[in-house]
Order: C-alpha cells, then sequence, then structure tokens
C-alpha cells in the first residue's frame, strides 16, 4: 500500500520506514487523514495548480483513503482511486462515492488504455520497485496530451517524509521519465518539502 506507507514514514518518522510492517487499514487511515498533514501537504493548492477540467479524466495512483482523490472529484469529470490496499480503497469510495476504485498491483496500475488525462502520484513512486518497467505501464494509460503530476520528498532532511536514503532526488526521476519517453513540461515551487513536477509525452 504505497501511499499509506509513505505517509506513515514521513508522518512517523524514520522508526516507521519499515516496508515490511503489519498496520490495520484503520491506523493507516488515521494517519493518511491526518488534519495536520494539510499544513505541509498543501492540498487545496496543490489541487488549484493542477487546473482540473470538468470533462477531465484523473488518476491518483497511491490513493489510499482518498486524501487527494476526493479532492479531485469535486473538480474533475471522472476520477480514478488507484491503490493495492482494497480496504483502504473501501474507505476512499465512502468518503467519496463517485470515484472509481482500481485494486492495482504493486507493478502494474491496472488502468485502462488510453483513458486518463491527468495521473497524479503523490509520496509513492519511491516505494515501487522497477520504475523503469513501471513508467511505460504509465504513459500507456494516458491519452494523447495527457500528463503525469509527481509530488516526491526533496532529497535531503525535511521536517516530514521518509529517511533520505529512501527518496529520490529530482534529477534523477527526471532522467528516469526522460528514459521512459516523457519530457518535463512544469514544475511548481510551493512545497517546502516535495518536488511537484508535470510530464507529457
Amino acid at each position: 500500500m504505497w501511499l499509506a506507507l509513505a505517509s506513515l514514514s514521513l508522518l512517523l518518522g524514520q522508526q516507521m520506514h519499515d516496508h515490511k510492517m503489519h498496520r490495520t487499514a484503520d491506523e493507516f487511515a488515521r494517519v493518511l487523514d491526518d488534519p495536520k498533514r494539510d499544513s505541509w501537504q498543501k492540498p487545496h493548492e496543490v489541487v488549484m495548480a493542477l487546473a482540473l477540467r470538468p470533462d477531465e479524466v484523473v488518476a491518483d495512483v497511491g490513493a489510499g483513503t482518498g486524501y487527494f482523490a476526493k479532492r479531485f472529484a469535486r473538480h474533475a469529470g471522472k476520477v480514478y482511486a488507484v491503490d493495492i490496499a482494497p480496504k483502504l480503497l473501501a474507505m476512499a469510495k465512502k468518503n467519496e462515492p463517485r470515484l472509481d476504485i482500481v485494486v492495482a498491483a504493486e507493478d502494474d496500475p491496472k488502468l485502462p488504455v488510453a483513458s486518463i488525462d491527468t495521473i497524479f502520484v503523490c509520496n509513492t513512486l519511491h516505494h515501487i520497485d522497477g520504475r523503469a518497467a513501471y513508467l511505460p505501464k504509465l504513459k500507456r494509460a494516458l491519452k494523447p496530451g495527457g500528463r503525469v503530476v509527481v509530488l516526491e520528498f526533496h532529497k535531503r532532511p525535511t521536517p516530514v517524509g521518509p529517511p533520505v536514503e529512501h527518496r529520490i532526488a529530482q534529477a534523477d526521476l527526471v532522467k528516469e521519465f526522460l528514459a521512459a519517453g516523457f519530457h518535463q513540461t512544469r514544475e511548481w515551487t510551493m512545497l517546502e518539502t516535495q518536488y511537484f513536477l508535470e510530464f507529457k509525452l
């Protein structure tokens, strides 16, 4: 459960950054939906920066309980909440019935081909092994002119976030996207702890 693990580590510190932790869905949910997260994640500013259209199709990969997905549903035409944790997705659906739930595999987002305008991936890519094989699967799901938007923690100490050794340097992530056939089209800088990038084909 990519986003759940990421959020536990970023909110509770290094001692929680064990990818083999066994936590209940309720425990994950309390962390994912902690109101304190809003102060550094700035969800309203992030959503507004994306300038979603009323007819836009969005996929939130690593959606967890729907922290961002339920916000996207207020602005976009269709929102897929994608995660490998069915119990968390059930909570997301309960919080926002308009979401379309996708139970993904660790190596495949399971998104329909050529169907998505915006793929949003927050605090999740650093948990995905084999990104060189994963990014083309994101590419396959995009409509012509679609984009992938990524938020990841800077590879330096920050007040919140996983241990630095588990983070992806911004330059390295850009190289991975370039190798997958994308190019960077935009960067937003309103977040102190994360880089916030847009990629297109």
